[in-house]
C-alpha cells in the first residue's frame, strides 16, 4: 500500500475521497480547515467533480451535506468545536432524519482554546443527538475511520459524529491509504417521507432511533478502534479515549502498561469491556481529552460503587488539554515538568500585521468616539479581535460570530448611544446579516462597521462569500443608503474617515461604515504568484 505522510485533518479528507466522496462542506474554524482545503487542492477532486467550495456558516454547510446524503451520495461536513453550536438544529435533527447516502460530521474540538474561546466537548453533542461517535488515536485511524463511519452510516441510516482535538488535527504521522472506491449513484429515499419531520413522523423516527441504540452498543463492543488490552496488576483499570491513548503509552518505554486498558475510539462505550475492566480492577482512571464525558457516566453505569478517577476528582486537570506528563502524574510517576520560564523571558501576543487594514479603522472609530464614555464599541470573531490588545484597546467585546451586531442593538435599547459594532466582511454574512434585520426592524441607533478586507483571513484566506455584495446586502435589509458609506481605510484619508464616522455616530438610526481595502497579507501573495508567473 501507498504510505504517505499526514496530518490528522489531512488523513480524514483523504479517506474521505478514498471512501467514494462526492461532496464536502464548510465554514473555516481552526483546527478543521485544513480537511477542506486539501479536498480543494486535491487534482483528484477535480477530476471526479467533488464538490467543495466554502459555505456561508456551518449551519447551511450542515444542511446542504444532509441534502447531498439524501441523493445517496456520500457527504462529510467540517467545523470546529464552537461551529457545531451554529449547526446544532439541523445536526441533532438528522439523527431523527437519519441518512440516505453517507453522512460524516467533522467536529475538531480545542482543548487549551489555543484558538477558540471555550473548550467545549462535542462528545456531549453527539450524546445529546444520539448518534454514533468515532474518536481516532492516531492519523492512521482517523484515515480508516471515515470508510468504516460511511459504511456504518448506510448500515443503519444515521449520520456518524467524528470528534478529534487540535493536537490530532496538526500533528503528522505515515497513513497507509487504499484504493478509492467510486462515488455512489444518486438514488433518493425509498420513503419520501423520511426528512419530513411532521411531529406524527418525528413521534416513529425518533423511536427507532432509540431502538437503534442497542445495535450501536453491540457495534461498539466489535469495532477495530475499541480493544482491552489485559495487565497483570489489577489494582488499577485505565480507560483511555482518542489520543490520549497515545499519552498513556508514552509513559512506557516498551509500550507495555501494567493495567488493563480499554481503549476507546467508538462510541457509546463498549459495555461488555467496560464491564470486564470493573470486575477486575479496583478502581478506574479515565483519561479523556475534553469534559470528563466518560468519567461521568462511568460513576453511574457501572452502579456498583467502584472509585471512578479522572477529571472530577482532580487526579487531572479539569481544564485544557492533556499531554502525557499530566497522565503520568495520575499514574503515580514523577512529575517531570520543566522549571518555569524566568522573567526575562517576555511572551509575544499575537498582533494585527503591519499595514493591516484594521489598524487604520480602529485608529478612525477610537477617535471618532473621543468626547463619549469608554466601552461602547462590540466586536466579534476574526483577526480583528486583536484590536483588544495594546496599544488601540479598541474594542469591548467578542463573544461568539455575529454577536457585535446584536449586542450594539441590545445597548442601544439600553440607552447607550452610540453603540459602534465591529465586524469582518466573512463573519457578518456568517451569522451578522440577521441582527443588522433586527437592529434596521427596530430602527435601532448603533453604527456597524463590516471590515472589508475581502477574505477570510483569520484562518488562512479563503475566500468570502460576501465579496462584492456586502452593500447590496445592507440595502437589501433596508439600511438607507444614504447611510452605508464605504470609506478606504488608509493614513492619508484618516481625517475624512473619522468626519464619515462622527457624521454616523450623530445619526440616530442603523447606519453601516465598510472600510475596505485588501488583506496586506492577501496583497503580498497574490503580487508574488503575479511576479513567479511573469
Amino acid at each position: 500500500m501507498q504510505k504517505l505522510l499526514l496530518l490528522g485533518d489531512e488523513a480524514i479528507a483523504q479517506g474521505a475521497l478514498d471512501a467514494g466522496l462526492s461532496g464536502i462542506y464548510a465554514y473555516p474554524g481552526t483546527p478543521s480547515t485544513e480537511i477542506t482545503e486539501f479536498v480543494q487542492n486535491s487534482k483528484y477532486a477535480q477530476e471526479h467533480h467533488i464538490h467543495s467550495t466554502w459555505s456561508a456558516n456551518e449551519k447551511t454547510a450542515m444542511e446542504a451535506a444532509l441534502g447531498m446524503s439524501y441523493t445517496g451520495k456520500r457527504a462529510m461536513v467540517c467545523m470546529k468545536h464552537v461551529g457545531l453550536n451554529v449547526a446544532a438544529d439541523s445536526f441533532i435533527n438528522s439523527a431523527i432524519t437519519g441518512a440516505n447516502g453517507g453522512l460524516i460530521v467533522v467536529a475538531a474540538d480545542d482543548p487549551s482554546m489555543h484558538s477558540s474561546q471555550n473548550e467545549q466537548d462535542s462528545r456531549v453533542y453527539g450524546k445529546f443527538a444520539l448518534v454514533p461517535i468515532l474518536e481516532p488515536a492516531n492519523q492512521q485511524e482517523a484515515y480508516d475511520m471515515v470508510r468504516y463511519g460511511f459504511d456504518f452510516s448506510e448500515k443503519y441510516h444515521i449520520p456518524l459524529l467524528l470528534r478529534i482535538t487540535t493536537r490530532m488535527a496538526h500533528s503528522r504521522s505515515g497513513v497507509e491509504i487504499r484504493p478509492p472506491r467510486v462515488q455512489n449513484e444518486i438514488h433518493v429515499p425509498e420513503d419520501l417521507r423520511q426528512y419530513v419531520l411532521l411531529p406524527a413522523i418525528a413521534k416513529k423516527k425518533y423511536k427507532n432511533l432509540l431502538k437503534d441504540h442497542s445495535s450501536f452498543a453491540e457495534e461498539s463492543d466489535q469495532s477495530p478502534f475499541n480493544f482491552y488490552i489485559n495487565g497483570a496488576d489489577k489494582s488499577r483499570g485505565i480507560v483511555a479515549c482518542g489520543l490520549t491513548y497515545n499519552y498513556l503509552l508514552e509513559n512506557y518505554p516498551d509500550r507495555h502498561v501494567p493495567h488493563p486498558i480499554v481503549k476507546i475510539g467508538q462510541y457509546p462505550l463498549p459495555r461488555k469491556m467496560i464491564e470486564k475492566l470493573a470486575d477486575e480492577c479496583s478502581e478506574i482512571l479515565v483519561i479523556e481529552d475534553g469534559y470528563p464525558v466518560i468519567e461521568e457516566l462511568l460513576k453511574g453505569y457501572l452502579g456498583r460503587g467502584l472509585k471512578i478517577r479522572g477529571r472530577l476528582d482532580g487526579i487531572l486537570p479539569r481544564d485544557g488539554e492533556l499531554n502525557p506528563n499530566l497522565v503520568a502524574v495520575a499514574l503515580g510517576k514523577p512529575d517531570t515538568t520543566g522549571i518555569p520560564a524566568p522573567d526575562l523571558m517576555v511572551g509575544r501576543p499575537p498582533s494585527l500585521c503591519n499595514g493591516c487594514p484594521h489598524i487604520d479603522s480602529y485608529l478612525g472609530i477610537t477617535e471618532a468616539l473621543n468626547g463619549f464614555s469608554k466601552g461602547r464599541v462590540f466586536a466579534d470573531i476574526g483577526c480583528y479581535t486583536l484590536g483588544a490588545l495594546k496599544p488601540y484597546e479598541a474594542i469591548n467585546s467578542c463573544v461568539d460570530m455575529g454577536a457585535s451586531i446584536t449586542m450594539a442593538k441590545g445597548a442601544a435599547d439600553a440607552g447607550l448611544v452610540p453603540a459602534v459594532a465591529v465586524i469582518g466582511d466573512s463573519t457578518f454574512t456568517h451569522s451578522g446579516i440577521t441582527g443588522l434585520l433586527d437592529a434596521v426592524n427596530d430602527k435601532s441607533p448603533i453604527t456597524v462597521l463590516i471590515l472589508d478586507n475581502e477574505i477570510t483571513a483569520m484562518t488562512g484566506g479563503q475566500t468570502s462569500p460576501g465579496t462584492g455584495k456586502l452593500e447590496d446586502i445592507c440595502k437589501g435589509i433596508g439600511v438607507e443608503e444614504a447611510h452605508i458609506r464605504i470609506l478606504k481605510p488608509l493614513k492619508k484619508y484618516h481625517g475624512e474617515n473619522v468626519r464619515i464616522m462622527k457624521e454616523e455616530l450623530d445619526y440616530h438610526g442603523v447606519s453601516v461604515i465598510i472600510p475596505r481595502r485588501e488583506c496586506v497579507v492577501a496583497l503580498d501573495k497574490r503580487m508574488r504568484e503575479k511576479f513567479k508567473n511573469k
